[in-house]
C-alpha cells in the first residue's frame, strides 16, 4: 500500500474520531474511545515507506567557480575553507543576510572604539558614521556568523548633504582628525573610483590566519569594486600596506605622505583593481623563483 494510500485511511479515521466525539455517549466514555482508537491506528500504521525520494544534497559553489557577475554575493572563499565566505552588503540587500550588516557594525565598534580608542558614533553597539548611506557597499569576511575582517566602499562621487566621501572631506577641512594635507593632489571626482575606509581584521583572527585573511578582504573587494564599475580604489592605509599588496598580486601607488594619526603610521594610497589577481599572482610568484635561482647558482 502506498503513502498516498495510507494518509487517506489517516484522514478518514480522524473524520470518525470528530464524529465520535460529537455523537458519543460522554457520561460513558465511549465517544473518546472512538477518537483514541482512530489515534492510535493514526500514529500506528502512517510511516512512509522506505522507498520515498529523499531531497538532494546542495553542493556549495566555490569561489573560484563563480562567474564574474555574481561573486560579492556570499560565496565562499575557497582558497581557504569553505566556511569563511565574502558579502558584498547594500542597503538593498541586506535584508537578505539576516544580522549579519549589524554584527559587521558591531565589530567595526569592538575595532575602532573599544580597541583603538577612536572616537566615533555608535548606537545599541553599533559604529556608524556620516558616509554609511545607500551609496556605500560593505565587504564582510565572515564564518560561521563571526565578523572576520570587513570594510567600506564609497564612490568618489558620492554626495549626501555637505558630505562627499571621507579623503575628499578632510582635504576640504570638514574633517578635524584627518589632516587637510593627507594627499598629494586633488582628491579626484570620478565614477571609476571608488573610496575604502575602515578597513579591518578582527583581533580575535590568530596570526596565523592573519595575512591569509587579509588576502580575501583585498580580493573581496576588488571584485565587488569592479562589479561597481570602478578601476581604482582609494583609501588610507597602514604605510607598508603599498609593499605587501604586491605579494598578492595587487598594485598600489601611494597618493600621500605617510604620516602618524592616533597612533597608527598610515598613507593614502591608489589601489588598481583592473588586473585579474591571479596572474598577478603567477607572475610575482615566477619573479620570485627566478631570483632564488639566480642567487642558488651564483
Amino acid at each position: 500500500m502506498n503513502a498516498f494510500c495510507l494518509l487517506i485511511m489517516a484522514e478518514i479515521r480522524l473524520l470518525i474520531a470528530t464524529i465520535g466525539l460529537f455523537i458519543g455517549d460522554f457520561s460513558t466514555g465511549a465517544g473518546m474511545g472512538v477518537a483514541r482508537y482512530a489515534l492510535r491506528k493514526y500514529r500506528g500504521r502512517l510511516e512512509l515507506p522506505n522507498h520515498v525520494a529523499q531531497p538532494q544534497a546542495v553542493t556549495l559553489v566555490g569561489y573560484d567557480e563563480v562567474p564574474h557577475g555574481q561573486n560579492q554575493f556570499g560565496q565562499p572563499m575557497s582558497d581557504l575553507t569553505r566556511e569563511v565566505q565574502g558579502t558584498t552588503l547594500s542597503f538593498a540587500n541586506m535584508h537578505q543576510y539576516g544580522t549579519l550588516c549589524a554584527n559587521y557594525l558591531r565589530a567595526r565598534r569592538e575595532v575602532f572604539i573599544d580597541h583603538k580608542g577612536w572616537e566615533l558614533p555608535q548606537t545599541e553597539g553599533m559604529e556608524f558614521d556620516q558616509y554609511d548611506t545607500p551609496q556605500c557597499r560593505w565587504i564582510v569576511i565572515h564564518e560561521h556568523g563571526r565578523i572576520l575582517a570587513g570594510m567600506r566602499l564609497l564612490p568618489s562621487t558620492a554626495k549626501c548633504g555637505q558630505y562627499s566621501y571621507m579623503l575628499r572631506d578632510a582635504q576640504r577641512g570638514l574633517l578635524e582628525n584627518i589632516p587637510r594635507d593627507i594627499l598629494f593632489l586633488d582628491a579626484p571626482v570620478r565614477p571609476e573610483i571608488w573610496e575604502a575606509t575602515r578597513l579591518f581584521v578582527s583581533p580575535t583572527v590568530g596570526s596565523k590566519r592573519r595575512l591569509l585573511i587579509q588576502s580575501i578582504l583585498l580580493k573581496q573587494m576588488a571584485a565587488a569594486a569592479r562589479e561597481l564599475g570602478a578601476k581604482s580604489v582609494i583609501g588610507i592605509v597602514p604605510a607598508v600596506f603599498s609593499r605587501w599588496m604586491k605579494r598578492i598580486g595587487m598594485s598600489a601607488t601611494p597618493v600621500g605622505a605617510a604620516m602618524s594619526i592616533d597612533g597608527d603610521k598610515i598613507q593614502a594610497a591608489l589601489m588598481n583593481v583592473e588586473e585579474p589577481h591571479e596572474n598577478n599572482s603567477e607572475r610575482a610568484a615566477m619573479t620570485y623563483v627566478g631570483q632564488v635561482q639566480s642567487q642558488v647558482s651564483t
